[in-house]
């Protein structure tokens, strides 16, 4: 079984629901058709009902009647949800009359109903900026309790199945935060192996990059990744982690043996936690090119709610992809 589909078979027991916000949107209507068809999640389409009922018609889309249906400009639960945004905004200048146009906006009802617990995520993008789709998620929604920053990982599938776990890694940050301090940074490890553990189904090993191993360099870069990796131990004392470590002693056994002797991680790591967003962005744009990897992703870490963020360029298959893979996160 290839990880997408084990992806989506764990998406199926977790029985998820899904906010979908770009209802009338044609791909997420036709993606919404598939996961509905074949049971991946539970769908919520916010839209005008009419327009999505008769493009669904059109599109011969057999399935939507089993989503929920919300109309953000015609809901008659349109008081509560401002009501709820404003107990939650009004420190910050919200009034009433403006919370009732606010969440009129898709993107900002989509978070309400996942804070009211009536959705388990979010999956929107295909027609919105990403700015858009995550400031309603850090008003509203926001971090994980101990999580200060939000962080994207993604699922990297090697052609050589000798890296990882049959190769498949997790790397990380490789799309949000540029210069992680030392505690973001072990913040960003935990919630990784999270991901490692509930999206890709491995059992992390997790390995604190640096272009040092064991003290062998000596620069204010290294003591982060030292002191972050200390840091994350102690947020989760379980976690298989260890750093800081060059790449090749994380992941080649030869080299890691020689490099870091006795490291429970040396050698085998199968999750790799960069020190800075660029690191990592390279990072994973070289291996998807150069070794041909598929990259999946990013999944978007750190929210108290999984809510993700698509290209704008999406395909029907990719938004059936992150649905299945938010599916997962909800169900940490």
């Amino acid at each position: 079984m290839d990880l997408i589909t084990n992806i989506k078979a764990m998406a199926k027991q977790a029985d998820k629901c899904i906010v979908l916000p770009e209802g009338t949107e044609e791909r997420t209507l036709k993606a919404a058709d598939i996961i509905l068809s074949e049971k991946i999640a539970r769908i919520i389409l916010l839209g005008n009902k009419e327009l999505i009922l008769s493009k669904a018609k059109e599109w011969n889309l057999t399935h939507i009647q089993k989503a929920q249906i919300i109309d953000p400009e015609n809901n008659p639960k349109i008081e509560f949800y401002a009501n709820m945004l404003y107990e939650i905004r009004k420190n910050k200048g919200m009034n009433m009359e403006k919370a009732l146009q606010i969440v009129k906006d898709p993107l900002y009802l989509g978070t309400l109903l996942i804070k009211n617990k009536e959705a388990d995520g979010e999956v929107a993008g295909a027609m919105n900026a990403t700015g858009d789709v995550l400031r309603p998620a850090f008003q509203i929604v926001k971090t994980l309790p101990g999580v200060s920053v939000v962080s994207g990982a993604f699922i990297m599938i090697m052609k050589d199945k000798q890296w990882g776990d049959n190769g498949i890694m997790v790397f990380a940050d490789c799309a949000a935060h540029p210069n992680p301090n030392a505690q973001e940074l072990a913040e960003i490890a935990v919630v990784t192996a999270k991901t490692a553990k509930s999206v890709a189904g491995i059992e992390p090993r997790v390995a604190m990059l640096s272009f040092s191993t064991k003290g062998s360099a000596k620069h204010e870069m290294v003591d982060k990744v030292v002191e972050a990796t200390a840091l994350a131990k102690q947020m989760a004392p379980d976690l298989a982690i260890d750093g800081e470590l060059q790449a090749d002693a994380a992941i080649v056994p030869k080299v890691g043996a020689s490099k870091a002797p006795g490291s429970p991680i040396a050698g085998k790591a199968n999750v790799l936690v960069f020190p800075t967003l660029e690191v990592g962005n390279i990072a994973y744009k070289l291996v998807q090119r150069l070794a041909g990897a598929e990259a999946v992703g990013p999944v978007m870490q750190g929210m108290a709610a999984p809510i993700n963020d698509l290209s704008r360029g999406c395909s029907v298959e990719d938004i059936v992809n992150v649905v299945a893979i938010t599916a997962n996160q909800a169900n940490i």
